[in-house]
Formats: structure tokens, sequence, C-alpha cells
């Protein structure tokens, strides 16, 4: 079993940075959500190929041009709203049944502020004790929903794509596990994979 994490594991709402990015900038959120949905340095900083030095002046070049670090990373971090200990005590069942394999567009600020910020709460500081195996994009130098992200976590671990199932809020990702065979669930609302895995 495949999981993403944000929006499956992890509580996400990227509208709670948007507005923290709109207060920064005292732009129109449309403008806003426009240049996030339409800045390809998001996209970089998750394959890991911008610096956080580098993300946080181009989040000062398009949204503000005083904000300090702290405060670019307070407001990049407002996505995340934390991990249900419930989610948490189901992905220890299943390792139990199942190889269980996180895949995750992610970066470092938000891998920091999860591990050192969130999961203390639970007497961790990474999510490895949840999962046989963690990728994350930011390190692996590349995201989903590319073929080759997948391809590569199922070549590490020899899966056969017909045998393994992926878990995704985005549909777009979905898709692109689909597409090199994976069976997938569509993550559509938070609670579903509790719901999915009840007994």
């Amino acid at each position: 079993m495949i999981f993403d994490l944000g929006g499956v594991i992890l509580d996400l709402s990227v509208d709670h940075t948007l507005e923290a990015f709109k207060q920064l900038s005292q732009l129109d959120k449309e403008r806003v959500i426009a240049i996030y949905h339409n800045e390809e340095t998001f996209e970089l900083y998750e394959k890991g190929l911008v610096s956080d030095d580098e993300f946080r002046s181009f989040i000062r070049n398009v949204y503000n041009g005083n904000a300090g670090d702290e405060e670019i990373d307070r407001c990049w971090n407002a996505m995340l709203r934390g991990i249900p200990a419930i989610k948490l005590e189901l992905l220890t069942r299943l390792m139990k049944s199942y190889q269980v394999i996180l895949l995750s567009n992610t970066n470092n600020i938000h891998l920091e502020y999860i591990n050192n910020r969130i999961l203390p709460d639970f007497g961790v500081t990474s999510l490895d004790p949840y999962f046989h195996h963690t990728y994350y994009s930011h390190l692996m130098k590349m995201r989903k929903p590319d073929a080759e992200i997948f391809e590569k976590v199922l070549s590490n671990h020899n899966l056969n794509p017909a045998e393994t199932l992926f878990l995704d809020d985005n549909k777009l990702n979905v898709e692109g596990a689909n597409a090199v065979g994976i069976k997938t669930v569509h993550v559509y609302k938070p609670e579903l994979i509790l719901e999915y895995f009840h007994e």
C-alpha cells in the first residue's frame, strides 16, 4: 500500500496558506491563487531543484518584498493542520499485514515543520515508525503525477503494480498511478481512508 501524506494522513488546508499570503502581500485573493497555481517555482521546490533560501526569496518577490524568513515559513506552513492520531493507529495496524509505503510531494520547510512541530505530540520526530519505507519528492528530485516516481518505488521494492494500492487526494496523482497499472483510491475527503479500512 502506498499512501500520500497531505489530505490523506495529514490534515491539509491550502486555503490557510493562501489567506496568509493574502495578508502578507495585500494582493487580492484571486491574484494570490493565480500565482500559487501558475508559478513553476512551487513545483521545482517540491522536486528539490530550488533551495529553501531560493524559495523564500521567490515568495518575497511574488507576495511581499519585506517579509522575513520566519514569517514566510509561518505562511507556508499554515496549510499543515495536524495528524489525527486515529490515522497513525490505522497505519500501525496495516503494517502488520501489508508493506506500507509513504509517497509524498513535499518540500524541506514542510517536512521540517511536520517532524519538529507536529510529530513530537506523538513521541516521534519522523514518520518512519508508521511506514516500512518513506519517499519524499524533494529528496527524490521527482514528483507525482509523473510516471518515473511511481516506477522508481515499484522497482525499489519489486512490487507488482496490479497488487499495489495507491491512495491520494489529488485526482491527477491517482491518474498518474493508474497509468502505470497501480490500483488506486481517490481520497476525495479526509475521513475516506478510515471508512475504506473500517473493519
